[in-house]
């Protein structure tokens, strides 16, 4: 079996684990039946590098296209058997495999670019960790978001969260009901002063190729993510620069007075050089020595880390150089085991 059949099973196992049955169906049937020569076999074939999950995620882009020509109605076979179709595989397996060998000048364009969705969910923490702050600051929140994609988890403070029959946050088409564990998010309303991203490869989610993209890598049988992310573009007024990360936050670290700073990233700083998470760090601490109470400084992370239940939800807090462990959260923000503080 080759390397990308490899990935698919792996990534099949990922994609079950994250409640998309479907998702894991095509990967298998790929892995068994993959049609060797076609255009996304010899991109696959002559990829330098790591073309698994953790790395290039070949097996994501290529779910992504097929699932990008579903959507721009390019492939009437295809989208035939799509969810919500429920075809069995000898259905299902055909029309995926005339989408691989066909669509040559797509598949080209389309697999140069790595996945890239901004998973709505993740904000149920972003929005209890701003209320947090509000609570203890009482001050407006500049946002810089690393690795933002689209920025639509820029948006987080025009998001409704809904909690144990508890509501916070605005009336709002983008609707976010984790199943929640601990004490409930803090009742004031964060005020939002300034927002700003930065990505490698920033999507305007007003353009509709890169509202596409945001959609595609959606997975087809999880119709709830696709409702909500659509809600989300509509949403999002706020820029994405295309920057390296780090050097880009350098330019967002100067304090501004009667403002918190929020860094924040979400699944994002892992896939960071190591040199580049090391010159970050080091710059975000060095800017919280500086830290008053008048322009305090508190930087959000969820990421992996060698825990297999979910993403850590970490904060470090300045002035004081505190570092918070606020519990743990669905990769896809499907529930979120919150252990922080009630107040700070």
């Amino acid at each position: 079996m080759s390397l990308l059949q490899d990935s698919f099973i792996e990534q099949a196992g990922y994609c079950e684990n994250l409640g998309s049955p479907f998702m894991g169906r095509l990967l298998r049937l790929m892995a068994a039946h993959w049609p060797k020569g076609c255009i996304a076999d010899q991109i696959a074939s002559d990829w330098d590098g790591d073309i698994g999950p953790m790395a290039a995620s070949l097996p994501l882009r290529i779910c992504g296209g097929l699932h990008a020509l579903v959507l721009k109605e390019k492939d009437a076979a295809l989208g035939k058997v799509y969810p919500p179709a429920d075809v069995p595989d000898t259905v299902l397996w055909p029309a995926v495999e005339r989408a691989l060998i066909g669509h040559g000048a797509f598949w080209r364009d389309w697999l140069q670019n790595a996945p890239q969705t901004n998973e709505v969910r993740r904000a149920a923490v972003l929005i209890a960790v701003a209320r947090l702050l509000t609570d203890r600051f009482n001050l407006p929140i500049r946002l810089s978001e690393l690795g933002a994609s689209g920025g639509l988890n820029l948006m987080f403070d025009r998001f409704a969260l809904d909690l144990d029959g508890q509501h916070f946050g605005p009336s709002s088409d983008v609707q976010l009901s984790p199943d929640w564990q601990g004490p409930l998010p803090c009742p004031t309303d964060p005020v939002i002063a300034e927002r700003r991203g930065v990505d490698l490869n920033p999507l305007d989610a007003q353009h509709p190729e890169d509202a596409l993209r945001l959609v595609a890598y959606l997975w087809p049988d999880q119709m709830d993510r696709l409702t909500r992310t659509r809600a989300a573009i509509e949403l999002q007024d706020a820029p994405v620069d295309k920057s390296d990360a780090i050097e880009w936050l350098q330019t967002r670290l100067p304090h501004v007075p009667g403002q918190l700073h929020l860094i924040y990233h979400t699944i994002a700083w892992q896939y960071f050089p190591p040199d580049a998470q090391r010159r970050g760090q080091a710059m975000i601490e060095a800017a919280g020595a500086h830290a008053t109470q008048d322009t305090p400084l508190a930087w959000v992370q969820m990421e992996a880390d060698d825990n297999d239940n979910g993403a850590g939800l970490r904060l470090r807090l300045w002035p004081g150089n505190h570092d918070l462990a606020l519990g743990r959260v669905d990769f896809h923000g499907r529930w979120v085991k919150w252990t922080g503080p009630k107040g700070l």
